[in-house]
């Protein structure tokens, strides 16, 4: 079962009644202080020269939380805790490998979830055979127990539970896993995470069905290649000539803008507290913010490759291009906000969902020479990419996405949005998307979204990631 590929539906809920409400609260404030404990103990072990997490002794806590958990959930609390801590350990080991450039700042160990002066993370869970899911056209609904105390509390009948209304359909279908329940403070929103385990042979066809375009291996595939950035997500070129750029900077500036209210915050913290419940908010809803846009962007670029009957597609490998920052907003992009890794993992998810083979390949001096003419006398100021040899004008995502094409299929057609000022020759239809929040629309093509007259400074192009 565990090589099974898994996947998540994501809904948002509400109880049924006030009395459900309460609760549900109740139960759900309950998880926190018990993986706190057993996190505690966990670290105690951590930070002892001779200790060992995995010795750490916590099944002693059921006694006192099972009552108002049930003591399946203790237990699903101390597995999701195990998995925080092997999380931990396998990045570490990444961190410490010098060969391995996946990882480059130290992890630090699991964190608690809350405190009681504070408040505590509101973040339940449910194990896969205790919760069900009633699905109508009008109104769905959850299922799921609780405690014994809880039960008596709030006048349970028998066989009675806490029952929700879902909003929202599921997107993929299997094998119930452990459902999550997270309490968003900032939005005042219930939020459920329901993984499924699909069968391998049910895949594909799930899979398919999320998107309109499917590969029609009857006709022609094509070639693509994208290059990954944080300046802009995505630019990708097909042996066609067709062109995406997917813009991320507004996403930079709202990622920077929320840092610097977590920096804010830090600031007026006593000098003996390093975060607060505020602070751990603001870090999720900039997390979520940014993987909610990134993850768009995949989705999006899946679908007009499908269109355009791609098969392979070649992604840029940074490994050596990281090694060197060459400012300040730079580092904070590639470590903070960008997280090339995971944004590679995620394009050979998706893609691979669709039967694309993603294939990784050196992206080192793929900006830096000119796709035209192969002359590495060029200069590269924000999105804008000149050729001092050939006079080529063009947008330094593209060329650096059309180099690497070049490089794995041959010659190639010349893109056809190949500007970085868009107005001048990018199709109607959206050559150059922009994220609105919700979801990525054509940009204007009749004027800038973005600002070309304001660049950090011109640097040589090998010196810029992406």
């Amino acid at each position: 079962m565990s090589d099974r590929p898994q996947r998540t539906n994501t809904y948002t809920a509400e109880p049924v009644s006030d009395r459900y409400r309460e609760c549900l609260f109740d139960w759900l404030a309950a998880h926190a202080p018990l993986w706190n404990q057993i996190t505690y103990r966990r670290r105690q072990q951590y930070f002892d020269e001779n200790g060992d997490v995995w010795d750490a002794e916590y099944t002693d806590l059921y006694e006192q939380y099972a009552p108002i958990l049930g003591k399946a959930t203790c237990q699903q609390i101390a597995r999701k805790n195990s998995e925080a801590w092997r999380s931990h350990f396998e990045l570490l080991s990444q961190y410490r490998d010098g060969s391995n450039h996946a990882v480059t700042e130290q992890p630090s160990p699991p964190g608690y979830w809350g405190n009681r002066d504070e408040g505590y993370d509101l973040h339940g869970l449910v194990r896969n055979d205790l919760y069900t899911f009633d699905w109508n056209e009008k109104t769905s609904t959850l299922e799921f127990g609780v405690g014994d105390v809880l039960e008596e509390r709030y006048d349970f009948e028998h066989n009675e539970r806490v029952t929700l209304e879902v909003r929202g359909n599921p997107h993929w279908r299997g094998d119930d896993s452990r459902l999550e329940l997270i309490y968003d403070e900032h939005a005042a929103r219930l939020r459920v995470q329901h993984p499924v385990r699909i069968q391998s042979d049910d895949l594909r066809e799930q899979r398919q069905a999320a998107f309109t375009h499917t590969l029609d291996s009857e006709n022609t595939t094509h070639s693509a290649a994208i290059d990954v950035g944080a300046n802009n997500t995505l630019a990708v070129v097909t042996e066609d000539g067709d062109t995406a750029v997917y813009h991320a900077r507004p996403e930079f500036d709202r990622f920077q803008q929320q840092s610097e209210r977590i920096a804010t915050l830090q600031s007026e913290l006593p000098d003996d507290q390093y975060t607060s419940n505020q602070i751990r908010r603001v870090y999720d809803e900039r997390s979520r913010q940014r993987d909610h846009s990134r993850d768009a962007a995949v989705k999006h670029a899946a679908e007009w490759l499908l269109e355009r009957n791609v098969d392979t597609v070649y992604v840029g490998d940074l490994t050596g291009v990281l090694e060197t920052h060459w400012s300040a907003t730079v580092n904070e992009k590639t470590h903070a906000f960008w997280s090339h890794r995971q944004l590679v993992d995620r394009i050979t998810l998706t893609l691979g969902d669709v039967g694309i083979t993603v294939m990784e390949t050196d992206e080192y001096d793929s900006s830096s020479e000119c796709p035209e003419c192969g002359s590495d006398d060029v200069v590269r100021d924000g999105d804008e990419f000149q050729c001092q040899g050939c006079g080529l004008n063009a947008h330094s995502d593209v060329a650096g996405a059309w180099n690497m094409l070049q490089s794995e299929v041959g010659p190639m057609a010349r893109p056809a949005a190949l500007s970085a000022e868009r107005g001048r020759d990018a199709p109607t239809d959206g050559a150059y998307w922009q994220w609105n929040d919700h979801n990525w629309t054509p940009a204007d093509c009749g004027k800038q979204s973005w600002s070309l007259d304001q660049p950090s400074h011109s640097e040589p192009a090998s010196s810029q990631p992406g």
